[in-house]
């Protein structure tokens, strides 16, 4: 019981660091929305997105799968547009399940 008290204080301490990283990441996607809406941008940006994914894929080393990280950040992502939405539009977007693609196509 003690090495899974170890180990689960271990994964509370790596996830206030990743609430750390995602709410900075987050503020990054608030400045990027308003500088799209300065300049008439597109919040969805698929070119951008590939980047993104093709980096974590050459960043990851295991175990999670490529598709893995892939879903979580396409979760990421759809989370940091709704930012964006409400940077440029100044209201509160609603998160939802449905995608970018899912509302221009």
């Amino acid at each position: 019981m003690d090495e899974i008290r170890e180990w689960r204080t271990k994964i509370d301490e790596l996830d206030r660091k990743l609430v750390a990283l995602l709410n900075e990441r987050a503020q990054a996607a608030r400045a990027i929305g308003r500088l799209k809406s300065q300049t008439n941008m597109r919040i969805y940006e698929p070119d951008r997105e590939k980047i993104i994914f093709d980096n974590i894929a050459r960043s990851n080393s295991g175990p999670l799968s490529e598709n893995d990280l892939k879903q979580i950040y396409e979760r990421i992502i759809d989370i940091m547009r709704s930012i964006q939405k409400v940077e440029i539009g100044g209201e509160s977007a609603p998160i939802s399940d449905s995608t970018e693609r899912d509302v221009n196509d």
